[in-house]
């Protein structure tokens, strides 16, 4: 092979690790509010997983949820929510069934939380099959509501900013979805 093939295949490769998000996600295990142990190892294996770090404090997880819920049916079981509660001063179980969301409830997530570097809420990471990560909200450009005389609630700018955080949240799972139908179907 020439040098100059070598070349263009190094920085390929290089690229596409760098396109393809190859920071892999640290491993954990929590207890689900029925007492069995949750792996992220063993739950990335079966299916991609949307990680929700929230609280039921807080409006813009509030308004997120929603979005997430319908995703979940969208893809059925090719795709699991975990919904790891932190800095929590409710009751994370009661609210996730008050809305009838089916989501993997994981209480007590300060460590995980920490783990990840995520400080506040809503958190959202995707992590697919070979455990890397596919997607984070935090990476995503700042999107404000247009300016007005009097200053917007929280729970205004969260009902202007969830639909645009599931839209890039819906664009990078497909991503994941059509990349693991595709090495599966190479296999």
């Amino acid at each position: 092979m020439s040098k100059r093939k070598s070349l263009a295949l190094v920085f390929g490769m290089l690229a596409a690790l760098s396109v393809h998000g190859a920071e892999l996600a640290p491993d954990w295990e929590l207890t689900n509010v029925e007492g069995r142990p949750i792996q992220l190892s063993a739950v990335v294996r079966e299916q991609p997983v949307i990680i929700l770090f929230w609280a039921t404090w807080c409006p813009y997880c509030k308004a997120l949820m929603p979005h997430l819920q319908s995703i979940r049916l969208e893809h059925g079981d090719a795709v699991k929510v975990l919904a790891i509660s932190f800095r929590e001063k409710g009751d994370p179980m009661g609210y996730v069934e008050s809305k009838n969301y089916d989501f993997t409830v994981l209480p007590n997530g300060d460590d995980v939380a920490k783990q990840y570097e995520v400080w506040g809420t809503p958190g959202v990471i995707i992590v697919d099959g070979e455990r890397q990560i596919a997607f984070d909200l935090r990476d995503l450009p700042p999107y404000q509501r247009p300016a007005k005389e009097e200053k917007s609630s929280h729970q205004e700018n969260a009902a202007y900013r969830a639909p645009y955080w599931a839209a890039e949240i819906r664009k990078s799972l497909d991503e994941v979805l059509g990349n693991e139908v595709l090495g599966n179907s190479r296999e």
